[in-house]
Order: structure tokens, then C-alpha cells, then sequence
């Protein structure tokens, strides 16, 4: 399967939590290739370690399924960094 993402789509600010916005074209997108394509682990074994490990939030939630899928406007926080996906033609 072929993902495409933009990955500087934008920063947004919702509630005083600053959000980077992650342009999807293809849904869903699993949840430990989304950290990987986005540049937040080197690797997709190192993604699944912290997965495992509950090191990464889905939408305010720890999520510990390596394959969970992601959809557009789910909020992934990991490392100090929170995303927000958004689908092609979403974005604001």
C-alpha cells in the first residue's frame, strides 16, 4: 500500500495546544506508519517499540496496537509532539 503525506501542511493552535497537521491521501493510514513517515522514529521496528512500550497517545488515549487505524482528524501525541491528521482537501 502507497501513503502519501504531506508532512508541513501546517501548525494550527486548538485549546492552546499547538498541532501539526498531517495532509493524508489515503485512509486509513496504521498508526506506527504514520510515526515513522512523519519523521518521529527512524524506524518502523523503532515505532513499534514505543507503541508497545505506551509511549503514544490517540486521541488523549495511550494506544499500544501497533496496526491501529488512524483517520482524519485523530490526534497522535508522541515525544512532545501532537498531530493531527487531515485529508487531502481538509486542511484550513
Amino acid at each position: 500500500m502507497f501513503i502519501q503525506m504531506n508532512v508541513d501542511a501546517g501548525i494550527v493552535i486548538v485549546s492552546g495546544v499547538i498541532l501539526r497537521e498531517v495532509i493524508i491521501n489515503t485512509e486509513p493510514v496504521e498508526l506506527y506508519k504514520l510515526l515513522k513517515f512523519v519523521g518521529l522514529v527512524d524506524s518502523g521496528g523503532m515505532a513499534k517499540m514505543v507503541i508497545d512500550a505506551g509511549e503514544v497517545l490517540v486521541n488523549g488515549e495511550v494506544e499500544t496496537r501497533r496496526r491501529r487505524k488512524c483517520y482524519r482528524a485523530d490526534v497522535v501525541e508522541f515525544a512532545g509532539e501532537s498531530l493531527r491528521l487531515v485529508a487531502t482537501g481538509d486542511s484550513a
